[in-house]
C-alpha cells in the first residue's frame, strides 16, 4: 500500500480524521497476513515508510508506524505519506550451543522454572 492520507477533512475534527487513517491501515495490515503464505515462507514481514511527502518520508518499523503518523499530524502537515509493502520473511534458525533463555535477559537466572504451589508449601 502506498497512499497519501489526508489529515484535514471539512466538517471533521482533525483527530478522527487521524483514527480514521490508521484504522485503514491496520485493515490493511490485518488482510495482508490473512493471505495464504508462499511455499518456503514462516511469515509476512512488512517494509514500511511513512512522512509528510512521498519524498520525505522515512524508513521506519511496523512498530513505529503509528507513533511516526502521530508525529507527522503533530508537525502540522495536512497530508501524510504512507508505504506498507509486504514481503516474505523466513525464521533463522539458532546458532548451536545458544538457547531461548539467551534472548531473555530479563528472567533472571536462579527463579525457579516452576512456581505453581507444591502440596508441602500451598501458600507459594
Amino acid at each position: 500500500m502506498r497512499k497519501t492520507f489526508q489529515l484535514t477533512q471539512e466538517g471533521r475534527h482533525p483527530d478522527r480524521v487521524l483514527e480514521a487513517v490508521k484504522h485503514e491501515i491496520r485493515k490493511y495490515l490485518k488482510r495482508e497476513r490473512r493471505r495464504d503464505l508462499p511455499e518456503g515462507v514462516d511469515f509476512l514481514d512488512f517494509d514500511c515508510r511513512c512522512g509528510a511527502t512521498k519524498d520525505t518520508a522515512e524508513v521506519v518499523h511496523l512498530s513505529a508506524l503509528m507513533t511516526s503518523l502521530d508525529a507527522v499530524a503533530k508537525a502540522g502537515a495536512t497530508e501524510a505519506y504512507v508505504e506498507v509493502l509486504a514481503k516474505p520473511g523466513v525464521r533463522q534458525a539458532r546458532p548451536p550451543g545458544t538457547s531461548a533463555k539467551d534472548d531473555h535477559p530479563a528472567q533472571s537466572a536462579d527463579a525457579p522454572d516452576h512456581t505453581a504451589p507444591t502440596t508441602e508449601d500451598p501458600a507459594a
